[in-house]
């Protein structure tokens, strides 16, 4: 007798790599001129902050060099002192308008993919021509928040690292603060957090109003809700240091140091506001004698605090964005199962 053999069916090739493959393809042929008109004004970001920032430390290096000091008198040193305020200054300007570009990056991060990559595509049903060939709706959306990550991370990672260069060069008469808003959202790893929470905020947004302007209005204002509630808490993310003197004066603080609270203290180290005998006009002494004020406190984050402080809003800002993430799936597959 012979036995029958059955054989067993050849397995399914993995699809996966290919199918992001192309849609990554299609993604960049869809929005190319986008992706042009993002590098150019990256470089020019780039050309911007860098040129500044060596014009202004060779002026700077110059003056330091020369005889000349704030004090000097003469023509030729008030030339250089001229051109030493408009470089410090004109960097100052320069340097604060690159890191409200990068504060404002995730909102628009966040309105390109709710709106032109989602949305539009919902709007106009072109997504069904996709979805019609081969292309899973798990797929279709992956293809649309991968492709723009890898990008996300290493542009920002450049853009912010570009700009930490320039902040730590900024000593001198205008200095560029650590902890202003603006800055400190341009620094560290906290950039690139915050764009790809605008990537997630975009994709669930587009995925919930299916509507072009809607979608967009609605990711901008989720994005900024978040980083206006971050910021406004942010010197309570990590422990702050507080320097305490008695007497009349406020005790002393490094000069890069951020300032959180100040105030006056009691005989038994109760806390009372700043000007908690302002009202009192000229009994001042004796509002301060019957409250018992024996000195002032000063809560405040060195600049020791900035890692801490970067990384406790960052590791906050990714577990939200992979949460909106998860979430922008789990609304697909109940939609489009």
């Amino acid at each position: 007798m012979s036995t029958l053999t059955r054989t067993a069916p050849a397995p399914r090739p993995d699809r996966t790599a290919p199918t992001l493959r192309a849609g990554v393809r299609v993604l960049a042929r869809q929005h190319r001129r986008t992706l042009w008109l993002a590098g150019a004004l990256a470089l020019l970001w780039l050309a911007v902050v860098v040129g500044t920032t060596l014009w202004a430390g060779h002026v700077q290096d110059a003056f330091r060099a020369s005889p000349c000091t704030a004090m000097t008198t003469g023509h030729s040193c008030d030339d250089r002192m001229r051109e030493f305020d408009l470089a410090l200054s004109f960097r100052q300007t320069v340097l604060g308008y690159a890191g409200l570009c990068l504060t404002v990056l995730p909102g628009i991060v966040a309105a390109f993919v709710a709106g032109p990559m989602i949305g539009r595509e919902f709007e106009s049903g072109t997504y069904k021509l996709a979805w019609t060939q081969s292309v899973s709706p798990g797929h279709w959306l992956l293809a649309r928040l991968a492709a723009p990550a890898a990008l996300l991370v290493a542009g920002v990672s450049a853009l912010s690292a570009v700009f930490t260069w320039a902040q730590a060069r900024t000593d001198g008469p205008y200095p560029v603060d650590w902890f202003d808003p603006t800055t400190f959202n341009a620094l560290g790893t906290g950039p690139v957090a915050y764009a790809l929470l605008g990537l997630a905020l975009g994709a669930l947004a587009g995925l919930l109003t299916r509507r072009n302007v809607p979608a967009m209005s609605a990711a901008v204002l989720a994005t900024a809700a978040v980083a206006v509630t971050l910021g406004r808490f942010r010197g309570a993310l990590w422990p702050p240091e507080t320097q305490t003197g008695s007497g009349g004066t406020l005790p002393r603080t490094p000069d890069d140091a951020w300032i959180i609270e100040t105030g006056r203290l009691t005989g038994d180290g109760t806390r009372l506001p700043y000007d908690a005998c302002w009202d009192a006009a000229a009994k001042a002494d004796r509002c301060l004698a019957d409250l018992d004020v024996t000195g002032y406190f000063v809560d405040h984050h060195p600049a020791s605090h900035f890692w801490p402080l970067q990384l406790t809003e960052t590791g906050i800002v990714l577990l939200l964005a992979a949460g909106v993430t998860a979430l922008a799936f789990r609304v697909l597959r109940r939609h489009h199962a």
